[in-house]
């Protein structure tokens, strides 16, 4: 009866808490929140100036008492203060399209090979936010709940999440995870890797919105040579502004070595897992979730080196913030699952 009480009047609200991007999800309502995991921190007041896109887009631009900050580096909370903040935003925001009067149950999914310093941080920056009970679930296991797949069957399902900060590996079955492996080679790797490639090869140094752009615009990892886009950034030289024509296969070259470590991480997945269970995922398939699922071809490069079929499900962002929603639809049969 308590709880029946408690879970009427506070909402469920499932949290992927990235390294690039927060996505919410809120119960009876899916997503209603996706924005960037950037926070403008006024350093002369100590207070908050922005929080989600409005931050992102100060990148670069702000005045020396107003710094941009992303307070979760690498998957795991770099500034404690920060993140509470933002995740404080995001659930008043979340709670404010369902006003109930109880703070929410929270489930938040976390890298696959987080500490338990960093679990506790976590657990702490949501309770200090107004969550009432906080889950924590590791990215590759939400984002197979919310890909749908049989993680309750003896039948292997294997997954990885490309972040922003973090790639996370995983085979599992029977509510449990065989065999996980996660690398701190995601998204922002790929961004920094086309600013290091600018700056060598072009001399042209250009920030990291441009080189997220860039990244969408042209990036490729079997590239043909018809996707082209022109940079504006500065000359390393002359320091005045500078644009050039960079193609497809410019951007190859650029993400390749981080590219290859990636692939190498999902080979050694497989290569550890059971025989049984890796038949079972020839059948299956590897599912590619995160925004890293974007970059064109990826799918295909992994299916060549690896010769198993690879799966971008429909809008791969979302998967690891659904499936911590529809734990907490049923909290007692996901119990398995949560750290």
């Amino acid at each position: 009866m308590n709880k029946s009480f408690l879970d009427r009047f506070g909402n469920d609200i499932g949290i992927d808490l990235g390294t690039a991007n927060t996505l919410v999800y809120l119960g009876g309502k899916g997503i209603v929140i996706n924005e960037p995991s950037v926070v403008a921190v006024n350093t002369k007041t100590g207070s908050v100036v922005a929080v989600g896109k409005l931050a992102k887009d100060m990148l670069g631009k702000t005045p020396a008492h107003i710094k941009a900050v992303r307070p979760v580096l690498d998957g795991v909370i770099s500034d404690f203060e920060v993140t509470a903040e933002m995740l404080n935003y995001h659930i008043k925001k979340a709670n404010s399209i369902s006003s109930k009067m109880l703070g929410p149950r929270v489930v938040v999914g976390v890298p696959s090979e987080i500490t338990e310093v960093e679990l506790k941080a976590v657990n702490d920056a949501a309770i200090f936010a107004g969550a009432r009970k906080v889950f924590i679930v590791e990215e590759p296991m939400a984002a197979a709940i919310g890909l749908g797949l049989p993680i309750n069957e003896s039948k292997g399902n294997m997954v990885c999440d490309i972040g922003g900060g973090t790639t996370d590996i995983a085979v599992i079955a029977l509510f449990g995870v065989v065999y996980s492996k996660s690398i701190k080679i995601a998204g922002d790797t790929l961004s920094n890797d086309i600013i290091n490639y600018l700056k060598q090869n072009n001399k042209l140094i250009i920030g990291e919105r441009t080189a997220e752009e860039v990244k969408i615009v042209v990036g490729n990892v079997m590239p043909e040579g018809k996707l082209s886009m022109n940079v504006r950034g500065r000359d390393m030289l002359t320091g005045l502004p500078k644009e050039i024509t960079i193609s497809d296969k410019d951007i190859a070259s650029a993400i390749e070595t981080s590219v290859l470590k990636i692939v190498d991480a999902v080979r050694e997945v497989i290569q550890k897992t059971p025989p049984e269970i890796l038949s079972d995922v020839m059948q299956s398939g590897l599912y590619l979730t995160g925004g890293g699922a974007y970059l064109r071809n990826l799918n295909k490069y992994i299916q060549d080196e690896l010769k198993i079929p690879v799966i971008v499900p429909e809008d791969p962002l979302s998967q690891v913030a659904k499936g911590c929603g529809k734990i907490l639809e049923d909290i007692e049969f996901y119990s398995e699952v949560l750290k």
